[in-house]
């Protein structure tokens, strides 16, 4: 366990600074600067404002400074939001989007591998087909679709929810599933493929024969094997739920972290951006190494291997 952990590591190191370097050479590229949109400014205050951020460097220059400050822990200041780090926005931002996702993939576990389970138990009869039909019909409707939808009809005309903030605890209930329903229908597919497969074997059959329930037949001796590609599946969806939460975070306002990002990118806030990058580049590498571990937890052939 200690080799695998130090291994995964150790490849983070080159990938985190691919990563970096991408997204340094792609923002210079991109056309404008981080002052451009600002109201008319003279051409001696704007190059001051750019020397003191140290824009007037050489790009070389530019970049070694932005690796030397990285390794070092400082993501530097924010172009757009004067006063503020960069770490210090993520660091209040970002757990709410942590939470957001949290809940997100709850929902997504909690209602897609029952979904494949009873899909898999019920192979080819008419609740087999509804079922896949409605994780079918996660996949078709993004959230920037399936939101507005739960807005108008849960909290416009039934008024059961709040449309808009984070206040209350029922806040977290239409944002979650918005953002979980997607992966709740990729759940329910892994999970029912890997349960039509394990359903084959022989010690199921062998349980069966032996005359024990179904239900012990399915929750002891297949269940945790058929989700195995669950749980593969488990450390790219958690990433994705947590950083792909932009889109829902904006439809019903949620102070977390995509706001801020997207508003970055849009202002050309070069450090807000390459913060925020690298930072969850740095959560889908933790994130696959937890399912690493969890799958050696599972399997002992591959805790062998």
């Amino acid at each position: 366990m200690f080799n695998l952990i130090a291994r995964r590591l150790l490849q983070a190191i080159p990938t985190l600074w691919v990563v970096a370097t991408a997204t340094f050479v792609l923002l210079r590229l991109a056309p404008g600067g981080p002052f451009d949109d600002e109201k008319p400014l003279t051409d001696e205050i704007k190059a001051q404002i750019e020397a003191h951020y140290g824009l007037d460097l050489p790009l070389y220059q530019q970049y070694f400074d932005f690796l030397g400050n990285l390794l070092s822990g400082d993501l530097g200041p924010s172009y757009k939001y004067p006063g503020w780090d960069v770490q210090e926005i993520i660091a209040q931002s970002f757990p709410v989007s942590l939470e957001l996702g949290l809940w997100g993939l709850l929902i997504a576990i909690s209602v897609g591998i029952p979904i494949g389970t009873i899909a898999a138990i019920r192979h080819n009869t008419k609740t087999e087909t509804g079922l896949m039909g409605f994780a079918m019909l996660g996949i078709c409707l993004p959230s920037f679709v399936v939101g507005p939808i739960l807005l108008l009809v849960f909290a416009l005309n039934l008024n059961w929810f709040n449309p808009l903030g984070w206040s209350y605890a029922a806040d977290r209930v239409l944002p979650a599933i918005t953002l979980g329903l997607l992966y709740a229908a990729y759940i329910a597919r892994l999970a029912r493929s890997g349960m039509l497969d394990v359903l084959r074997n022989d010690y199921i059959r062998t349980a069966r024969a032996k005359g024990l329930s179904e239900r012990v037949v399915i929750m002891r001796h297949a269940l945790r094997t058929a989700l195995y590609p669950v749980v593969s599946y488990l450390g790219p969806a958690a990433a994705g739920l947590i950083s792909g939460s932009f889109v829902v975070e904006t439809i019903f306002f949620i102070p977390g972290l995509g706001p801020f990002f997207v508003n970055a990118a849009l202002n050309r806030d070069y450090s807000m951006v390459m913060g925020t990058v690298l930072f969850y580049a740095v959560l889908i590498i933790l994130f696959n190494l937890i399912v690493d571990i969890v799958q050696m937890w599972m399997n002992p052939r591959a805790r062998h291997e």
